[in-house]
């Protein structure tokens, strides 16, 4: 019901577009918008469950979020199939890029595409962003399984019990930012040279951390420094932990800046800029980089600072230059290394996020200090706290399952004919939310030459990534079922 929503929103878009230069894709847009509600009402009130007998346990929490996704995208892939007449398997892999933010993409030609179905194409990455149940709990006050299982299994990071009493009212908090954050971004894109259709398309791709654009060359197409500059605060803005701009809004701003999750993702961003921006001036490039780089002085540092911030931030947008894997070796491998760091828990960003690269060095640096004296008592502290053992071990399992899932993916992509640059950057892609990869899959190309079978799987690792991996990883182990059917 809620997706039928966003898509009568596209609808008025598309009706707007129809008298203003023809378009045609309201009736397809207004049909799935029928379907989902159909869909979501039978869901609602035919088949309505005995509340007394219903008791979401933390395993029903997971499945509730992983089919609400997958259902989500299913639907919303309606209109691509329709409009367009891409196969099911692109359309899905579009859908599910939209929903988890991650931003690749199949389709080319988004210059002379219907404004309706650009506008819902960007509204995927806006509900994405915040993400589905959150939204769901913030829009329907009546819903009955609003408990914090449910939210926690799809928001990670924020503490729940310090925001708001109640879920709803933290669900409402966190879009009431996030749609603040997106007028601003809109209204600051509409400035420059941007239309107010662009303006909000990118804004919504910008705050969620997406990267789709209704043009090919996505902010290239607009040759704006300004846009250029304004896309690097709002990235990095999406990408900090939205709950402290809760508690800044109630004028604890002291705790915004104690969080040592922001500092340090800050740091790395500022580090990796210097990098590239030095990479930019000494590094060796192939001779077909020829024409690809920026010239010296200031479109060094901006492409320094957007190439950086786009990658970091898991949006994926393309600037005035951006083709990393032209420029070679020396900088399309730190890309990949910054794709799997990601922002800040808690936000719009994908990766593994900056708060469990801080546990896991400061695990390693426990276990050293150990080896050399075995009886000292350490614990680990992030922003003053003590992280129980408990958190440190689910941390340093995440970090395992995130490679082993690099690796397998790899091994995977490598049979159906992906070289391996293309398979490591798909892989690390894709479970970090950011959208182009390395190889055939880069900034300068899409992903509708490859195989079907890898797109069902490249939306799989998407899912996973978005979700965090435990969320999806639970559902494929038998022993999970065998406790949902005694």
């Amino acid at each position: 019901m809620m997706e039928s929503a966003f898509l009568l929103l596209s609808v008025i878009v598309s009706l707007h577009y129809k008298f203003e230069s023809g378009d045609n894709d309201w009736f397809p847009l207004l049909a799935t918008a029928g379907i989902c509600l159909i869909i979501g009402a039978m869901a609602r009130f035919v088949f309505k469950p005995n509340k007394e007998k219903v008791r979401l346990t933390r395993a029903d929490s997971f499945l509730v979020v992983a089919l609400s996704w997958v259902v989500m995208t299913l639907l919303g892939a309606i209109p691509f199939v329709w409009i367009l007449g891409i196969d099911i398997p692109s359309a899905i892999f579009e859908t599910m890029s939209g929903f988890t933010t991650t931003g690749a993409t199949v389709l080319s030609g988004l210059d002379s595409m219907p404004h309706g179905l650009l506008f819902w194409r960007s509204l995927t990455h806006w509900m994405g962003g915040l993400g589905i149940v959150v939204f769901s709990f913030a829009l329907l006050p009546t819903y009955d399984m609003k408990n914090s299982n449910v939210f926690s299994a799809e928001v990670t990071g924020i503490g729940l019990d310090k925001l708001r009493p109640k879920i709803g009212s933290t669900a409402r908090r966190l879009l009431a930012i996030y749609l603040f954050l997106t007028i601003v971004c809109t209204a600051a894109y509409w400035i420059g040279p941007m239309n107010l259709f662009d303006a909000a398309c990118h804004a919504m791709s910008t705050i969620a951390t997406g990267g789709f654009s209704t043009h090919d060359r996505s902010m290239a197409y607009f040759g704006s420094s300004y846009l250029e500059y304004v896309s690097i605060i709002f990235m990095l803005l999406a990408s900090i932990n939205f709950s402290l701009y809760y508690y800044a809004s109630i004028r604890r701003s002291k705790v915004l800046w104690r969080n040592e999750e922001m500092r340090t993702f800050l740091g790395i961003w500022m580090v990796c800029v210097a990098i590239f921006v030095a990479l930019f001036m000494w590094a060796p490039v192939p001779e077909t980089a020829t024409g690809t780089l920026p010239p010296a002085g200031e479109p060094q540092l901006r492409t320094a600072l957007f190439h950086t911030t786009s990658v970091m931030t898991s949006t994926g947008f393309q600037g005035q230059y951006f083709d990393y894997v032209a420029w070679g070796d020396a900088f399309w491998m730190p890309t990949v290394f910054i794709m799997t760091i990601g922002g800040c828990a808690g936000s719009t960003a994908g990766g593994m996020k900056v708060i469990r690269i801080i546990i896991c060095a400061k695990s390693v640096l426990k276990e050293f200090i150990l080896q050399l004296h075995p009886r000292a008592i350490r614990s680990i502290k992030v922003s003053g706290v003590v992280i129980p053992d408990e958190r440190v071990r689910r941390t340093l399992a995440f970090v395992f399952l995130y490679l082993l899932l690099v690796t397998g993916g790899m091994v995977v992509f490598s049979i159906l004919g992906l070289d391996v640059d293309t398979s490591l950057g798909s892989c690390v892609s894709m479970l970090s939310n950011v959208g182009p990869g390395t190889g055939m899959v880069g900034p300068a190309c899409n992903f509708s030459h490859v195989h079907w079978f890898n797109k069902l799987l490249m939306s799989f690792y998407m899912l996973v990534g978005r979700l965090e991996i435990y969320t999806v990883l639970f559902l494929l182990m038998p022993s999970f079922w065998r406790e949902r059917t005694k």
